[in-house]
């Protein structure tokens, strides 16, 4: 199959009704507005499958709009418990709105796990209160799995990967990810008063500190950062090993994903951590090459 057929492919909406067309054009509009790194890898996807990864990403983004919103902590734990509310709803078909229906049939279609949606939104609680300030590793380990590797499961089962050959790439995945996100985000989480470093690997490197501009500007902020890359570097290759035990045409959406952001941590450890706020990011360009690279080919 040409590059032009296997995009081409998976371009316009499938759906039922009008009811059905209008949710997953509206879905499918925040997913392109977004700037989402991972938009390529979704319009892999055959139709069904990519509105399927669109309404679990925009789910996603909805819950942690509500915790990054300049509200009050009662204002934002209503927030998730609407949302809390609305997974219910859509798993019964009952769906109050465009994201909710659009979960409600990917839920229907691809046993997308109740259970996983959910757990996304205990992970948004964890940002919910006090900020997230040098948590253990057991603490970092659960928000990873929260936020992450249980987003992973459901997009495994979109993609449509065999349960128990999925499962290792979404644990693994997901936290590689998501540690490549907390040395990504350390000058913006800071502004929020969070700091996701771990405090083993801060009192380990001589910081004893867990405010986040204390600790960003100690001169060991670099190694502690370079320790992190590393556990992120292991959690790729660990997920990596576990991809090759999935179908291959099946796995490639996860596998674009991943060489974005080997390619984003890489980039960071080659520019250094000490001017966290300085953007280190992958052009539109590069993204585009990486889906092409290891998405069509």
């Amino acid at each position: 199959m040409s590059i032009d057929a296997e995009f081409s492919a998976t371009a316009a909406p499938v759906a039922a009704s009008a009811g059905e067309r209008a949710d997953a054009g509206h879905v499918a509009a925040l997913v392109a507005a977004s700037g989402t790194s991972f938009y390529w890898a979704m319009k892999l996807l055959p139709v069904r499958r990519r509105q399927a990864m669109f309404a679990i990403y925009a789910f996603c983004r909805a819950v942690d709009d509500v915790v990054d919103q300049d509200a009050t902590e009662a204002d934002k734990r209503a927030g998730l418990a609407f949302w809390r509310q609305e997974v219910e709803r859509a798993r019964k078909g009952q769906g109050s709105g465009p994201i909710g229906r659009a979960l409600g049939r990917a839920m229907a279609e691809f046993a997308l796990a109740v259970e996983d949606l959910q757990t996304v939104i205990d992970g948004m609680e964890m940002d919910v209160g006090p900020p997230i300030q040098a948590p253990d590793l057991a603490t970092l380990d659960r928000y990873c799995e929260c936020v992450a590797s249980a987003v992973g499961r459901l997009s495994i089962a979109a993609f449509g990967v065999p349960v128990a050959a999925g499962r290792p790439v979404a644990h693994h995945l997901g936290r590689a990810l998501q540690l490549t996100n907390v040395l990504r985000d350390l000058a913006e989480d800071a502004t929020l008063g969070r700091l996701y470093l771990p405090r083993e690997i801060l009192r380990q490197h001589g910081i004893a500190a867990s405010d986040p501009a204390t600790v960003l500007a100690h001169p060991n902020l670099p190694a502690v950062a370079d320790a992190l890359a590393a556990h992120a570097a292991a959690a790729f290759a660990a997920a990596f090993a576990a991809m090759r035990g999935c179908p291959a045409r099946k796995i490639r959406p996860a596998r674009v994903m991943a060489q974005v952001y080997v390619r984003q941590l890489r980039l960071m450890r080659r520019h250094g951590w000490r001017q966290p706020a300085r953007p280190v990011s992958l052009g539109k360009a590069a993204r585009l090459w990486i889906a092409l690279r290891y998405g069509v080919f």
